[in-house]
């Protein structure tokens, strides 16, 4: 991107990133494959929360996610949990509709679909 600014800024901030990961949250709701990896699916606001935080925070905003939890160590706070070809590719597929939801410029739809395509495969831990 050849803005100076932060996707977080170039975005209008934290609302940007709520609305995206609510409407992922929507998605993980009503899929069984990966509603299955949370430890509590009744109530997905912690995780909501975590990633949202998270998620501001990469691209550029508040660091409110380090300083709750530390460096993310996002392999390591996902390995207990069995992440295969299909976890991950139902993960991008609501991801992927988040995106397209929030209508971000094309620029930044790119960026963060190359992200979540890289972050995506890298919490893959089974080779299923």
């Amino acid at each position: 991107m050849s803005d100076t600014s932060s996707v977080y800024e170039r975005v209008g901030g934290m609302p940007f990133f709520e609305r995206l990961v609510d409407r992922f949250y929507e998605g993980v709701a009503e899929d069984p494959v990966l509603l299955r990896l949370y430890p509590e699916p009744q109530d997905l606001a912690p995780a909501r929360r975590r990633l949202t935080l998270f998620l501001a925070q990469y691209w550029g905003g508040p660091s409110d996610y380090s300083d709750e939890r530390g460096h993310p160590r996002l392999r390591l706070r996902h390995a207990p949990f069995a992440i295969g070809g299909a976890e991950r590719d139902r993960w991008l597929v609501h991801m992927r509709a988040a995106i397209v939801s929030v209508d971000p410029p094309d620029e930044i739809a790119r960026a963060l679909d190359e992200y979540f395509e890289m972050a995506a495969e890298s919490m893959r831990n089974q080779m299923t």
